[in-house]
C-alpha cells in the first residue's frame, strides 16, 4: 500500500482501480503513513496555519426531502427558523469583532430567500466588511442565480456534490432530485468564477469503495478550491434514522487522499469529526485538513439546525467557540490565523 500512497503523494492521481484498492484494505500503518505525507504536503501550502470559517446557519426550511437530513422538508418535528438581514449582520459584526474574515451563510433551500433577498444581505455584508469574504452554500440554483450571487460580491460556494455515481445518488435522494443537475451546478459555479467547494458523506448508506474511488476521480477532475467531507451521521426524524453512522477512521484516511490528490485544497475538519470524536476536528487536521469553521448563528436557533443527531458547539458562544477552536489547535502544535484564507491556488 505505501508503494500506491508514495505514488499518489509524487503523482496526485491514481486509477479507480488503485482508489479502490487504497480505499478498502489500507491498515492503521498504512494510514498513518498517509496522514504523515497530507500533512507534509499541506505544509508546503499553507505551514501550520488553520483558517476559520464564521459559520452563519440562517434557515432551516428546505423544499428537498433527502432521506438524511434533518431539516428535510417532511420532517414535521423539526422547529423551523429564519434570521432576518438585520440578525445575519449582528451575526457579522460579532465574527469581525473577534476576528473572522470569511463568513459562510448556510441554510436549506428556503424559497423565502429569494435572489433578491440573498443578493441584498451578500451586498451589504461586503459593504460593511470589505476586508471579508463571503461564502454561500444554499444548493442548487440555476445559472443565473449563481451569476447574481457573485455580482453582488459572494467570493465562494459550497455545494457538496454527495457522490459521484448517479444510481447511489438515487437511493440518497427523492426522484425529484437529479443527480445530473447537482454535478451541472457545480460546474457552472467554476465558469462564473466563484471559488468552488464540493463534498460529501463518508459511510453514507449504501456507499461503497467503488463508490468513494469514484468521488476522487470527480474531485480530480473537478478541481475545486475546497472540499467538504464528514462522516455521515443518522438523524432520529428521517428515513435513515437506524443508519450505521460513518467512522472516524474513514474519514480521516479520506481526508488524507484527498489532500494527496488536491495539494493546495481548503480542506475542513469539520463539526461532523467532533461529534462523533472528542478530538475528531484534531485529528482531521493531523490527517491534512486545514480549516474549521466555528458557529456564529445565535445560540438560540444552533438546536433547530440539526442536520444530524448530536451536534456539538450547539450551546456555546461565538467568543467560546472560537477561543475553545484556538485552544485545541494549538494544543497539537497549529496556529488559527484569522484572515480570508483563500486558496493558495486560485
Amino acid at each position: 500500500m505505501k508503494k500506491l500512497i508514495d505514488k499518489l503523494y509524487s503523482e496526485t492521481k491514481l486509477s479507480r482501480d488503485e482508489y479502490i484498492e487504497l480505499i478498502s484494505r489500507h491498515t492503521q500503518e498504512d494510514a498513518e503513513y498517509l496522514f504523515s505525507l497530507a500533512v507534509k504536503r499541506r505544509r508546503e501550502y499553507y505551514g501550520n496555519d488553520v483558517y476559520v470559517r464564521g459559520l452563519i446557519e440562517f434557515t432551516n426550511y428546505c423544499k428537498n426531502d433527502c432521506f438524511y437530513c434533518g431539516i428535510r422538508r417532511s420532517n414535521k418535528c423539526a422547529q423551523r427558523y429564519r434570521l432576518g438581514q438585520d440578525d445575519i449582520m449582528s451575526c457579522c459584526e460579532e465574527g469581525h469583532a473577534l476576528g473572522f474574515r470569511t463568513f459562510v451563510l448556510q441554510g436549506g433551500e428556503d424559497p423565502y430567500f429569494t435572489d433578491e433577498r440573498i443578493c441584498g444581505i451578500v451586498s451589504q455584508i461586503k459593504s460593511e466588511y470589505p476586508d471579508c469574504a463571503v461564502t454561500l452554500s444554499i444548493g442548487e440554483k440555476e445559472h443565473e442565480s449563481y451569476r447574481a450571487y457573485f455580482d453582488a460580491g459572494a467570493d465562494r460556494y459550497l455545494l457538496r456534490h454527495e457522490t459521484a455515481s448517479a444510481e447511489h445518488y438515487g437511493r440518497l435522494h427523492p426522484s425529484e432530485m437529479s443527480h445530473s443537475h447537482r454535478i451541472k451546478c457545480l460546474y457552472d459555479l467554476k465558469s462564473i468564477g466563484y471559488q468552488v467547494g464540493c463534498g460529501f458523506m463518508v459511510g453514507s448508506p449504501f456507499q461503497t469503495s467503488e463508490n468513494l474511488a469514484d468521488d476522487m476521480l470527480f474531485i480530480k477532475e473537478l478541481s475545486p478550491h475546497m472540499v467538504g467531507i464528514g462522516p455521515f451521521i443518522s438523524q432520529h426524524d428521517t428515513p435513515f434514522y437506524d443508519k450505521k453512522s460513518g467512522t472516524l477512521e474513514q474519514t480521516l484516511f479520506m481526508l488524507g487522499l484527498i489532500r494527496l490528490t488536491l495539494p493546495y485544497v481548503l480542506l475542513p475538519a469539520t463539526t461532523a469529526l467532533g461529534t462523533i470524536h472528542p478530538l475528531g476536528r484534531e485529528k482531521g487536521i493531523l490527517a491534512g485538513a486545514n480549516v474549521v469553521m466555528p458557529n456564529l448563528s445565535p445560540v438560540s436557533v444552533r438546536k433547530k439546525y440539526l442536520l444530524y443527531d448530536n451536534k456539538i458547539c450547539t450551546g456555546d458562544e461565538a467568543a467560546e467557540c472560537k477561543n475553545c477552536l484556538q485552544m485545541r489547535m494549538k494544543s497539537i502544535g497549529y496556529n488559527v490565523v484569522t484572515a480570508r484564507g483563500d486558496c493558495a491556488v486560485l
